[in-house]
């Protein structure tokens, strides 16, 4: 009996030595049967080409059309590349997993891609809240749109949005500078904080009351203004639509595109949150809804875009037909 508790107090103590450099991670990733991963692999990949593509092209359209370089399109544009930061962090390592079945992950890019999936999440708050603050400027001082609303304005919002998300998110990575691992395996399909923090040797309180003050603040600040800025544009389009209902439809397809991407997204986020509560699910459909949100958001808000806005649509028809003749 000695012997045995002497073995497993040195069992204990090696657990808990701190790793050294090289650090190499092992994700958890999905329980896949033999022979289903070149088809999950698949579909990951027919995924991304999807985000890819529907993405690309409402980029491409934007920067190549003058006529919408406008704010409106720009900051689309800003939404778009945070839909491929999100799926280029994840998708491409998911798929490489499922394809080769090797899911080791070196420190420095673990790093980078938990650091980028955070910046994705909290970009998407912050360029929505500037989307609103513009749609606010557009329908409630139309005639003093364009001197608010100047070049300037328009960089700096869009540069304060991602200024503020990388700022954030790096004071959240500055928590693992000198923190001790013990721990190989990452239980996820892709890096996070705290999945990686979850491998610590040590308690790392002041990272999760950052971490939960940091979330709950974005969420709740842009919350606050995209509800603010709809509300005072409802209230303005419905007083001025007694005079003319031309006004209606006009606020409808200016704000509409907006709301569903902010309702879709905070869906997408509300449900892996929920579903983490649910012990009795399978592991791989937690880990699948987690994916999801990189995948989804990212897939759909292109085709709300091309669908509600009329410019971007003509503007992709018009280049898109004009190919088309130019091949002919």
């Amino acid at each position: 009996m000695i012997w045995r508790a002497v073995l497993l107090w040195m069992e204990n103590q090696t657990s808990v030595i701190p790793l050294k450099q090289p650090i190499v991670f092992e994700l958890q990733g999905f329980d896949v049967q033999p022979g289903n991963g070149p088809f999950l692999f698949l579909l990951a990949l027919l995924a991304y080409i999807a985000v890819l593509l529907g993405n690309g092209v409402v980029i491409c359209v934007i920067m190549t059309d003058k006529n919408l370089h406008r704010p409106m399109f720009v900051m689309i544009c800003h939404l778009m590349v945070c839909d491929l930061l999100g799926a280029t962090m994840v998708l491409p390592r998911l798929m490489m997993d499922l394809l080769t079945g090797l899911k080791k992950i070196a420190y420095i890019p673990a790093i980078v891609q938990a650091f980028c999936a955070h910046t994705y999440g909290a970009a998407m708050w912050t360029i929505l809240a500037v989307m609103a603050y513009d749609r606010y400027v557009a329908v409630c001082e139309p005639l003093r749109y364009h001197s608010i609303m100047t070049s300037a304005r328009l960089h700096s919002c869009c540069a304060v949005a991602w200024i503020v998300t990388l700022l954030l998110i790096a004071v959240l990575f500055s928590f693992h500078m000198n923190v001790p691992l013990c721990g190989h395996l990452v239980q996820h399909v892709y890096c996070s904080n705290r999945g990686i923090l979850n491998l610590a040797c040590i308690p790392t309180p002041a990272n999760n009351i950052y971490g939960l003050a940091m979330t709950w603040t974005l969420s709740t600040g842009t919350f606050f203004i995209i509800a603010y800025s709809y509300i005072r544009i409802l209230s303005v389009s419905f007083k001025q639509g007694r005079t003319n209902s031309s006004i209606h439809s006009k606020a409808f397809q200016t704000c509409a595109p907006h709301i569903v991407v902010y309702v879709l997204y905070q869906t997408s986020s509300l449900v892996v949150i929920l579903i983490q509560r649910f012990p009795s699910l399978s592991p791989n459909i937690k880990k699948l809804f987690s994916v999801l949100v990189f995948i989804i958001p990212p897939i759909i808000n292109p085709i709300i875009y091309g669908l509600v806005s009329k410019d971007l649509r003509v503007s992709f028809i018009k280049r898109f037909s004009t190919r088309v003749r130019n091949k002919t």
